[in-house]
């Protein structure tokens, strides 16, 4: 089991030169995570380090997967900051280094940031992710609903439109009875 575990702002900013590099696999690797290609290092960088002060504020939890030494995957949750939408928060950037693709890590990053929005008193989830893409599909299979596509909705990293996937998923309390 590829061990996952929830960044603080130091440890988001020591590990930012690789969770740069992972976002700009990704990119580079087609997935429409909200950066056009090519991805500069630079700016990957600059980006995660962004991060860190949101994560210090608790505007957003990101989780790390490492295999070996190398870091494998993440995933986020924002938190939204109005009062009547604390019960809710946004998976983002669920991402998987390309060549460790296919052996169950995107869905136990998926389902440690479900259980930590549970453990958090969070019990809506939504996201969105581009239609037809490998992950809509890890998606569906982990229980989220299609609430439905808007078109035109983001740029793939080639830049052309594509239309967009919204999904949700209820999330039971900690503690909730069954």
């Amino acid at each position: 089991m590829t061990p996952i575990v929830r960044l603080d702002a130091g440890n988001l900013l020591v590990r930012a030169e690789e969770l740069a590099e992972l976002l700009t696999d990704t990119v580079a690797g087609g997935a429409s995570v909200g950066f056009l290609a090519p991805l500069d290092r630079a700016e990957a960088l600059a980006w995660w380090k962004g991060r860190a002060a949101v994560v210090d504020a608790g505007g957003l939890a990101v989780w790390a997967a490492t295999a070996g030494e190398r870091l494998a995957g993440t995933v986020s949750l924002a938190f939204p900051d109005k009062p009547n939408s604390r019960h809710r928060a946004e998976l983002v950037k669920l991402m998987v280094h390309r060549e460790l693709r296919g052996r169950g890590l995107g869905s136990a990053l998926l389902a440690t940031a479900e259980r930590a929005a549970a453990e958090a008193g969070i019990t809506l989830l939504h996201l969105d992710t581009e239609t037809g893409s490998p992950a809509e599909a890890l998606y569906r299979t982990a229980g989220w609903t299609r609430a439905g596509v808007i078109p035109d909705y983001a740029a793939t990293p080639a830049g052309a439109l594509c239309p967009t996937t919204i999904f949700y998923k209820r999330v039971e309390p900690a503690g909730a009875l069954p």
